[in-house]
């Protein structure tokens, strides 16, 4: 059982930064989805593919996955890089 660590990211369509600042464990698949032969949805029996648990910072959530023994993989966020640019500059 593994799972990551990230920061959430704000998405390109929004332009608020609300629960930017929230850390996510999120559990690895354990196995493959397949295709239910009934309905032709995809699946799985793990169920921890559903969890993901919410952090204030990144140390909180590395602590939770070292107290209950989970391997995990600490994604960084890169930094952010803004484009500084004149309106003018659309018309050259």
């Amino acid at each position: 059982m593994s799972a990551r660590i990230y920061q959430i990211q704000k998405n390109a369509l929004q332009s608020g930064k609300a629960l930017t600042h929230k850390w996510v464990l999120e559990y690895a698949p354990a196995e493959a989805k397949k295709a239910d032969p009934l309905t032709g949805w995809a699946g799985s029996g793990d169920t921890q593919q559903q969890l993901k648990l919410s952090f204030p910072s990144q140390e909180a959530a590395v602590a939770y996955a070292e107290k209950k023994g989970v391997a995990y993989t600490v994604i960084t966020t890169p930094p952010k890089t803004l484009k500084l640019q004149a309106y003018a500059d659309n018309f050259r």
